[in-house]
């Protein structure tokens, strides 16, 4: 897998000098997005940007080995990644729609054919991806829980999955967040064009509730589950849904993805 730190790193003779970035101030977007979108790093001093010279220092404590083995556990597309149904990760990629544009912490789709324009997710015939992931922190809850419902979710021909994560802000810089939650939402469950449509699943899965009180959750408790169906919807001809290879669904614990994120505080 042809990772961000084998792109970053590829210069560094010694492997043992990788370093994994511990200020992250958002979580992994997903488990099935290896890498946080990083908002603010760490620059080594050898660090040329403006003649492109590496190194760039990613990480911290950790040998390159090690930090991709970590993020390889999130990937749950590595079985078909050299396959035709392989699932592509089009990262932070714009869209627009209802004169206005947006763009996810990170999205997720088959492969798809052309869709009429202007109904694409490029304001042309580009297709929209089948998953996004949204991450707010200074967000409000309701805001990004609107705008999720209204844009990515307005119509039947857009996006069919859609996670929300919100990570309540706190107020020191190295101190981990406490309250988490997430939610999913299926195209399916919206009954018609100008119907609001519901959740099918939301949870805490911080270390705290929102009333302060620890939660406990252990593993298994905090599932999302993307059906292949769903993930494959609308797949271009000739692609078959690789049962034989993933599970279906396709289960994202969050104790886990909490675990992983709080550990690099």
């Amino acid at each position: 897998m042809v990772t961000l730190a084998r792109l970053a790193l590829a210069g560094l003779k010694d492997r043992s000098q990788v370093y994994i970035y511990h200020r992250v101030q958002i979580p992994p977007l997903s488990p099935l997005s290896p890498l946080p979108r990083i908002k603010e790093g760490n620059i080594h001093p050898q660090t040329k940007w403006e003649e492109a010279m590496l190194p760039y220092v990613l990480a911290e404590g950790e040998t390159l080995d090690e930090y991709e083995r970590r993020t390889d556990e999130f990937n749950k597309f590595n079985p078909v990644k050299r396959t035709d149904a392989k699932i592509g990760g089009l990262g932070a990629s714009r869209t627009r729609a209802d004169n206005s544009g947006k763009e996810a912490d990170a999205c997720f789709r088959p492969s798809k054919p052309p869709v009429q324009s202007p109904n694409g997710s490029n304001g042309k015939n580009e297709p929209w991806p089948n998953l996004v992931v949204e991450v707010a922190y200074s967000e409000s809850e309701q805001h990004v829980l609107d705008n999720v419902k209204k844009y990515w979710l307005g119509n039947f021909s857009r996006v069919h999955d859609a996670i929300v994560i919100k990570i309540d802000p706190v107020s020191g810089e190295d101190e981990p967040p406490t309250r988490m939650q997430a939610w999913h939402f299926c195209i399916t469950d919206k009954r018609t064009r100008t119907s609001d449509i519901q959740h099918r699943n939301h949870f805490e899965f911080g270390t705290l509730d929102k009333d302060g009180n620890q939660t406990n959750i252990q593993q298994g408790q905090c599932v999302i589950k993307i059906s292949l169906d769903c993930l494959y919807h609308d797949a271009s001809p000739g692609i078959t849904i690789p049962r034989q290879l993933l599970p279906d669904p396709i289960e994202l614990d969050f104790l886990l993805i909490r675990n992983d994120f709080l550990s690099m505080y």
